[in-house]
């Protein structure tokens, strides 16, 4: 998907329309060791895998994106929306 790297929309601080710097935020580890993930993986030790059933090939094939616009007057930065699913995402100059 290709996306503009300025956009012009509103801005809730300044609370009218501005020029918009489009960025793409990185994603970080969601809790890899957090003790619920710990007690999972402790579960799926059993004798293959007996309490549960393998939670491969359950996983979304995409990531929602996390776009965020930096407002070129007060460069505060917001997102707008939830961000959505996209196998690849560019940002090109318009």
């Amino acid at each position: 998907m290709k996306f503009p790297k300025e956009i012009r929309t509103f801005c809730p601080t300044c609370k009218k329309h501005t020029l918009q710097i489009v960025e793409l935020a990185k994603k970080k580890t969601r809790g890899s060791m957090k003790q619920g993930q710990r007690r999972f993986l402790r579960k799926m030790r059993g004798y293959g895998s007996f309490p549960k059933e393998n939670p491969k090939g359950r996983e979304k094939s995409t990531r929602k994106l996390d776009v965020r616009y930096k407002c070129t007057v007060c460069g505060k930065k917001q997102t707008i929306g939830k961000g959505w699913r996209a196998k690849k995402f560019e940002l090109i100059k318009v």
